[in-house]
C-alpha cells in the first residue's frame, strides 16, 4: 500500500484547492491540409501582390544585388589568386580533375565566408544609422486592442524539465497580467511527453499555474496521444482543434520567456501590418553560468546581434522564422503552411519551410530586431549543443530538397541553401584541405605550389589566409565598435571588459571549432546516408559533464587524431605545425568539453567581469522571476504520488475529458490487467511505463486503479468538485 502522509510537502497541486475539470476547451474544428510538393499551380486563396510594389520591396532588391555583387567580386578575386598558385593546368588527368574540384570548393567556401562578412558590414551600418524600411517596435503604438485580436500562447513540450518549462511560463503569464493583457491571451501547454513521471509532473504544475491565474486567464493543457510530426505536428494539431478561435498565435519553446510588453508589441504590430504573416522577435540568449553557455550568449548578444541586423537589412519582409518566440497569423498559416512529407519522410526542421510557404502565399515575414523582452536559453555545454545540432543538421539538409519548389521566393530558396551549407561547410573545408595536400603530392608540385623553395608560404596563399582570417575576425571587431559608438559598453562591464570578453569568446570558439567541424561532418554523413535519427530534447538544466561522458563522446576521435598525427610526424615533421590548430583541440577534446561545462568556472568569469551580458547587469523583471521560480527547491509529484492523492487522481482523470473505453475488447484487456496489478503487493513497481501511460489516458481505469491504494476512496468525480489530498 502507498503511504500518502508525505504528499502535502511534495507539491501544492496535491493539496491546494482549485478548479477541477477538462484541461482544454471545446474543440472547434478547422482544416489544415498539406499541399503536395512540386505542384506548379499557385496556392489557392493567396494574398495578391501589392500594387504598386511597396517601398521595402524595391529597397530589398537593391540591397540583395549589392550583396551578390560584393560576394561575386570578392570570390572571383580570391579564386584568381589561388589560381596563380596552380601555375596552369596540370598535364596529368588525375591532377587536372583534382585542380577543378579544388578550385570549385574554394570558390564555394570563400563565397560562404564573404557572405557572412558583407552581412556583418551591413549590420554595422544598420546599428549606427537605423533602417527606415524595417518594421520597428516604435511603430506599434499604444492603441487598445480589441477582443477580436485574441491570441493563443502555444508551448509544445516533449519530456522536458518541468521546473524550467513552468518557471518561464509562469513568469511570462505574470508579466502579461501586470500589463493588464492576460485577458487577450489563452495559454496552451501542448505535451508530447512519453514518460509517465514527466506527464504527472506536467499535470500538477499545470493545475497549480491554472489555479494561480483563475479568473484572470485561461491556461490549458493538452496531451497528444498520437505523436506525429513532432513539434510541427503538435502545433498543427492545435490549429485544427482550436485555431479558428484565434487571429494570432505566439509559438514558444520549452525554455522561452517573453515579457508582457513584448507580447503586446507583437500583437499591435500585427494589427498595424495586415500583410504580415509572421513576426519573429529577436531572441536574447541567457540563463546559464557555464563557460560554454556564457561564451555563446555573449556572442549572441554582441556578434549575433550584428548579423541579425545585417540579415534584416537585405531580407526585410522575406525574413526567416526560428520556430519559436514569434507571432503567426493563424488563418493563412492553416491554409498554406501545412507540411506534407518530403520523399516519404516528415519535415524535421519546419521553421524555414513554414516561413517560405507563408511568403509564397503573399504574406510577409519580418524580423523585429529592436523588440526587447524575448529570451531563450543556450545549451549548457558542448555535448548538449551538438545533440541539438544533430537534428538541425539532418533537417536543414533534408530541406535542401525544396530549393526548386515552385512559387518560393528567391530569398527563401537562398535560406534553404544557407541552412544546409551551415553544416555542409564543415566536411567541405576538410575535403578542401585534404584535396590540397593530395594535389600537392599527386601533381608533383606542378599542379599546386603553396610553398616557395625556402619552405615559406607563397605570397598568394599567404594573402588568402590573411584575407580569410580577416573576414572571420572583422564581424567581431565591428560588433565591438558598434557597441562602443552606441555608448552601450557599460552594459558589458565597460570598454576594456568588452574587448577582453570578445577575446575570451574568440579563444573558446577557436578551441571548439575543430570539435564542431568533426561532429558536423559526421552528422552530414549520417544525414546524407539516410541513417535514422532518434531525437530527444537536449537538457535545459546546467549539469557538469563528467569525464566519462566526455571521453565516451570524443575518445575515438582523439585516438584517431593521435594516430594520424603520429604518422604525419614520422613522414613529414614540418607539417605538424600546419595541422596543430586542428589536431591539438581534437586531442584535448575531453578536457575542453569538461572544463567549459563547469558552472563554478563560469561563475568566476562572471565575478571577474568577463562574458557579461546586459541581462546580468540589469535583469528584467520577467527574467528575474523566471530564474527565481526555477531555483525553488521542491520535489514534483510522480506517478505513485498521483495514485496516493485524491486531488491529483481527480485532476488526471478529468483532464483527459470524456473517454468511452468501458466496453469492448479494449475494456476487457484493461480490466484483466487491473486485476493482475491489484493482486500484487507492489502495484506501482509492477507497472511498466506503457501501463502507466495507458491508465493516465483512461479516466475510469485510473480511478479504479487508485481506489485500493488509499484508505478512503471515491467513485465519482464531478467537474466542480474540489478535493483535498
Amino acid at each position: 500500500m502507498i503511504e500518502s502522509t508525505h504528499t502535502a510537502t511534495v507539491h501544492q497541486a496535491t493539496a491546494a484547492p482549485g478548479p477541477v475539470g477538462p484541461s482544454a476547451p471545446a474543440i472547434k474544428r478547422g482544416a489544415m491540409v498539406p499541399r503536395a510538393w512540386g505542384l506548379r499551380h499557385p496556392p489557392v486563396e493567396s494574398l495578391p501582390d501589392a500594387e504598386p510594389p511597396e517601398a521595402w520591396e524595391t529597397a530589398a532588391r537593391n540591397r540583395r544585388n549589392a550583396l551578390k555583387l560584393s560576394i561575386i567580386g570578392a570570390t572571383a578575386l580570391a579564386t584568381g589568386v589561388l589560381w596563380q598558385t596552380h601555375r596552369g593546368w596540370a598535364s596529368d588527368p588525375w591532377a587536372f580533375a583534382l585542380q577543378c574540384v579544388h578550385l570549385g570548393l574554394f570558390a564555394l567556401l570563400f563565397a560562404w565566408v564573404s557572405a557572412g562578412c558583407v552581412t556583418a558590414i551591413m549590420g554595422f551600418w544598420v546599428m549606427l544609422r537605423g533602417d527606415r524600411h524595417a518594421i520597428s517596435i516604435k511603430d506599434a503604438g499604444n492603441d487598445a486592442l480589441g477582443a477580436d485580436a485574441r491570441t493563443a500562447l502555444v508551448m509544445p513540450i516533449c519530456n522536458e524539465d518541468v521546473t524550467t518549462v513552468f518557471a518561464g511560463l509562469r513568469a511570462s503569464c505574470e508579466s502579461l497580467a501586470a500589463a493588464g493583457a492576460l485577458r487577450l491571451f489563452d495559454v496552451y501547454i501542448l505535451s508530447d511527453s512519453s514518460d509517465p513521471e514527466r506527464r504527472t509532473q506536467e499535470l500538477a504544475a499545470w493545475a497549480e499555474l491554472r489555479a494561480q491565474f483563475a479568473g484572470r486567464g485561461r491556461i490549458h493543457y493538452r496531451w497528444r496521444q498520437r505523436r506525429v510530426k513532432k513539434k510541427a505536428g503538435n502545433v498543427a494539431d492545435f490549429c485544427r482543434r482550436w485555431g479558428r478561435n484565434y487571429r494570432y498565435m505566439v509559438v514558444l519553446d520549452a525554455d522561452s520567456v517573453m515579457s508582457g510588453d513584448c507580447l503586446l508589441g507583437l500583437v499591435r504590430l500585427m494589427e498595424k501590418h495586415p500583410r504580415a504573416g509572421i513576426l519573429q522577435a529577436a531572441n536574447q540568449v541567457c540563463g546559464h553560468d557555464t563557460p560554454h553557455a556564457r561564451a555563446q550568449q555573449f556572442a549572441s548578444r554582441v556578434t549575433g546581434r550584428l548579423f541579425a541586423a545585417g540579415m534584416q537589412f537585405w531580407q526585410l519582409g522575406e525574413a526567416h522564422y526560428w520556430g519559436h518566440n514569434a507571432i503567426i497569423r493563424v488563418e493563412p498559416f492553416m491554409k498554406h503552411c501545412a507540411l506534407a512529407p518530403l520523399r516519404g519522410k516528415d519535415i524535421m526542421s519546419h521553421d524555414f519551410v513554414e516561413a517560405a510557404l507563408m511568403r509564397r502565399a503573399g504574406y510577409q515575414v519580418w524580423l523585429v530586431a529592436d523588440l526587447p523582452g524575448s529570451y531563450e536559453q543556450q545549451p549548457p555545454h558542448l555535448l548538449a549543443e551538438l545533440q541539438r545540432d544533430r537534428r538541425w543538421c539532418q533537417g536543414n539538409i533534408q530541406n535542401a530538397g525544396l530549393i526548386a519548389e515552385p512559387g518560393l521566393h528567391g530569398v527563401h530558396r537562398a535560406m534553404l541553401v544557407t541552412g544546409a551549407l551551415s553544416y555542409l561547410a564543415a566536411p567541405l573545408w576538410l575535403l578542401y584541405v585534404g584535396l590540397g595536400v593530395l594535389l600537392w603530392n599527386v601533381g608533383g608540385n606542378e599542379a599546386f605550389q603553396p610553398f616557395l623553395e625556402d619552405g615559406s608560404l607563397a605570397p598568394g596563399v599567404a594573402a588568402l589566409w590573411l584575407g580569410t582570417i580577416g573576414m572571420l575576425v572583422l564581424p567581431r571587431l565591428l560588433s565591438v565598435a558598434a557597441l562602443i559608438l552606441r555608448g552601450e559598453q557599460s552594459q558589458y562591464g565597460g570598454s576594456l571588459k568588452l574587448v577582453a570578453s570578445c577575446a575570451a569568446e574568440a579563444g573558446m570558439s577557436l578551441l571548439q571549432a575543430p570539435l564542431r567541424m568533426v561532429a558536423h561532418s559526421i552528422f552530414c554523413v549520417v544525414a546524407l546516408t539516410g541513417i535514422s535519427l532518434d531525437w530527444k530534447s537536449p537538457p535545459r538544466a546546467a549539469e557538469d559533464v563528467s569525464w566519462r561522458e566526455a571521453f565516451a563522446a570524443y575518445g575515438r576521435i582523439s585516438a584517431v587524431t593521435l594516430a594520424i598525427t603520429a604518422v604525419i610526424g614520422a613522414l613529414s615533421p614540418s607539417t605538424l605545425i600546419w595541422i596543430a590548430p586542428i589536431a591539438l583541440p581534437l586531442l584535448l577534446a575531453a578536457p575542453i568539453t569538461v572544463l567549459s561545462s563547469r558552472a563554478s568556472l563560469g561563475e568566476r568569469m562572471r565575478r571577474a567581469g568577463l562574458l557579461v551580458i546586459p541581462e546580468e547587469s540589469r535583469t528584467p523583471t520577467v527574467l528575474r522571476n523566471a530564474w527565481a521560480y526555477g531555483r525553488q527547491e521542491r520535489r514534483l509529484p510522480g506517478f505513485a504520488d498521483l495514485l496516493a492523492s485524491r486531488r491529483l487522481t481527480a485532476l488526471a482523470a478529468e483532464a483527459m475529458g470524456r473517454r468511452d473505453v468501458g466496453l469492448g475488447m479494449r475494456a476487457d484487456v484493461r480490466a484483466r490487467r487491473l486485476d493482475e496489478l491489484t493482486a500484487q503487493p507492489g502495484v506501482v513497481d509492477a507497472m511498466s511505463n506503457a501501463d502507466r501511460m495507458r491508465f493516465l489516458s483512461e479516466p475510469n481505469h485510473l480511478l479504479r486503479l487508485a481506489q485500493p491504494l488509499r484508505p478512503s476512496t471515491f467513485t465519482e468525480v464531478r467537474p466542480d468538485l474540489r478535493l483535498a489530498a
